[in-house]
């Protein structure tokens, strides 16, 4: 098991999650807020192919998505 966080674009995040049963609500600038049909709540910064931080993914995975890194990384490899 490994909790190493993934290096992974906001587009390929954004992209990730809609495949998992978010849906983009409201884009704003960069910023692209999406909504899952059970209520949680996430906002993804898309700057080009810039990789999201460390610090920041861990909080959308852990606070926002609720997933274990595990989780995470298990859903990146399908």
């Amino acid at each position: 098991m490994s909790d190493k966080l993934p290096v992974i674009s906001g587009k390929d995040l954004v992209a990730l999650l809609e495949k998992v049963g978010f849906e983009i609500i409201r884009i704003k600038g960069s910023h692209h807020r999406m909504k899952h049909a059970d209520g949680r709540i996430t906002t993804i910064p898309v700057h080009k192919n810039d990789p999201i931080s460390k610090g920041l993914l861990r909080k959308i995975i852990r606070e926002d998505i609720v997933l274990s890194i595990e989780e995470f990384n298990e859903l990146i490899k399908k």
